[in-house]
């Protein structure tokens, strides 16, 4: 009975996986950036502390959805520099309604390093094709 009860549980097993199939052509939606319009950080900033860095999203349409922050980090001798993109999720509609809303979200920073921190907040693309930011350079006290 119980080399009976293995095998059809092995064989319903087999099938349910089986039966499970990921389609790739039912993919609705796309991660795109979204535009920074805006951010708040403090004028100093303190080592080892933990701060809330507010930030202002442009929402373009109804089908725009904002999703998270992508922090990246690089440095050079003399400054931390973080930039930041706001990742937006693109739901492929027929129709999407254009509503313009600036939206506010944050994310949290911990100073970890006593040279200034230089925060670059994607904007956007100009016509060339080139990106811009909004920089903003933020000193440390120990």
């Amino acid at each position: 009975m119980g080399k009976l009860y293995l095998k059809l549980l092995t064989i319903a097993c087999a099938l349910t996986t089986v039966s499970c199939s990921l389609n790739d052509n039912d993919i609705n939606f796309k991660y795109t950036p979204l535009e920074i319009t805006g951010a708040t950080l403090p004028d100093t900033f303190e080592l080892g502390e933990v701060y809330d860095v507010n930030v202002n999203i442009l929402r373009t349409n109804d089908c725009n959805l904002f999703d998270r922050f992508d922090v990246t980090r690089s440095f050079t001798d003399t400054s931390q520099i973080r930039t930041v993109s706001a990742i937006g999720i693109a739901l492929e509609k027929d129709s999407c309604a254009e509503v313009n809303d600036e939206i506010e979200d944050l994310f949290q920073f911990e100073v970890l390093y006593t040279e200034p921190y230089i925060f670059r907040f994607y904007t956007g693309d100009d016509v060339e094709g080139e990106a811009e930011f909004i920089e903003i350079e933020v000193p440390v006290k120990e």
